[in-house]
């Protein structure tokens, strides 16, 4: 016989007072698991309700199929962005297994570039690596030590990674491509904040406390780059800061092997390598969306850069310099590391790759946004050069760093 709603409703209720939604109900479908069958058949009397009354009146049996299936139908600020991406999933499942990730003993980890204190030599090991970094000056390791502190605060770029609509990962182990993708590039990334913050303390040249201080305060503020949870936006703005990552990186270890720390240089290009990698499969999927939508991607590109890219470190400070940012990005101008030429180059590769000029078929607003968006290097170079020239006539002004232990740089 089938309950009436009234039994039925009172016998949800009477499961979930015994555990009918423990946490053990959140086991997703695995081998060795248990199944929600299972978890059904122990916490509902299935003489009194049958399943299909149980998940019509909760509305989810809670597995983690079931909860994404939920979630898709959940309605979106961008529905018509969250069908385009979810287009192109079999190919982000691709990009997972063939640019991203190095799992295992093909993946190359922090300690591959470090010295071994487990070794008899250790002690060798890390004073070739002190005397190699006292030849590098103060002003590359402020600029050094701002993108270690860049990286540490990636708890910050994942959490951001998951307000993208479509590209979440809900269950924290969702088996979807985009939250493999957003687990892997993160698992990825880790590695970086770890291999230059442990250089930076065997190199003896800096006060780690007052680094620690600053990436604790970054990853407090948070980072807000303008994506309003809008996936196009945000492979957008990735597509750019990977790029800009990668130069940054690059041009550091070219700096340091300059001044003699050929270990460094390794350690600056490893990483570069990585955001290389990262930097193409963000561009491959705006390169996607264009074919699926271009007037939408376009219409975003173009307003975004009206706002100009956010840098996620903008919001640094080690709690004495409220100009912290400002003085360590005038440090990395100064040295060329990155620089508001590298900026406008950024946007002009992005023009290039993505062949924006020839897009055709496009709406009038959208054609619109796409003149203005091929018109920007030209633009941003001009001004970038007229903005360097004049520095060059400008006295260098020294700030103390409390990185270096309050040293000018």
């Amino acid at each position: 016989m089938i309950a009436s709603p009234k039994t039925a409703m009172a016998a949800v209720v009477a499961a979930t007072s015994v555990g009918a939604f423990a946490p053990q109900s959140f086991v997703s479908r695995r081998p060795g698991r248990t199944s929600t069958s299972e978890l059904y058949s122990s916490t509902v009397d299935p003489a009194v309700i049958t399943k299909k009354e149980y998940q019509d009146i909760c509305g989810v049996d809670f597995d983690d199929r079931t909860l994404a299936e939920r979630l898709a139908k959940t309605a979106y600020l961008y529905p018509k962005h969250v069908e385009v991406i979810d287009d192109f999933a079999p190919m982000v499942d691709k990009m997972v297994d063939e640019i991203l990730l190095e799992t295992g003993d093909k993946a190359w980890q922090p300690q591959d570039y470090l010295p071994d204190l487990s070794e008899e030599d250790w002690l060798e090991q890390t004073k070739d690596l002190r005397e190699a970094a006292a030849g590098v000056p103060d002003d590359l390791f402020v600029v050094l030590v701002g993108d270690m502190v860049t990286e540490e605060a990636l708890p910050t770029y994942q959490t951001l990674l998951n307000t993208f609509e479509g590209c979440d990962d809900p269950t924290g182990t969702t088996d979807s491509a985009w939250a493999r993708w957003s687990r892997g590039w993160t698992s990825e990334e880790n590695r970086h904040g770890d291999l230059l913050n442990k250089y930076l303390y065997l190199s003896g040249k800096t006060d780690m406390r007052a680094i620690e201080v600053t990436i604790q305060h970054l990853i407090t503020s948070g980072f807000n780059p303008g994506a309003r949870k809008d996936p196009y936006r945000g492979f957008l703005y990735t597509s750019f800061q990977e790029r800009a990552t990668k130069v940054s990186h690059g041009n550091v270890g070219k700096l340091a092997k300059t001044h003699g720390a050929a270990d460094l240089q390794r350690i600056c290009a490893k990483i570069a390598g990585d955001e290389g990698r990262h930097e193409k499969a963000y561009q491959a999927f705006s390169t996607e969306i264009l074919k699926r939508d271009p007037d939408g991607l376009l219409m975003e590109f173009g307003d975004m850069m009206r706002g100009q890219i956010v840098m996620p470190a903008e919001l640094m400070t080690d709690g004495k310099d409220p100009h912290l940012y400002e003085n360590f990005s005038a440090v990395a101008q100064r040295l060329g590391v990155y620089t508001a030429i590298d900026y406008a180059e950024i946007i002009q590769h992005l023009v290039d790759h993505w062949k924006i000029g020839e897009l055709t078929g496009l709406s009038s607003e959208a054609e619109k946004e796409q003149e203005y968006i091929c018109r920007l290097p030209t633009r941003y170079r001009k001004l970038a050069e007229r903005s360097m020239n004049k520095k060059k006539d400008e006295e260098v002004v020294q700030n103390e760093f409390s990185w270096i232990f309050n040293r000018k740089a």
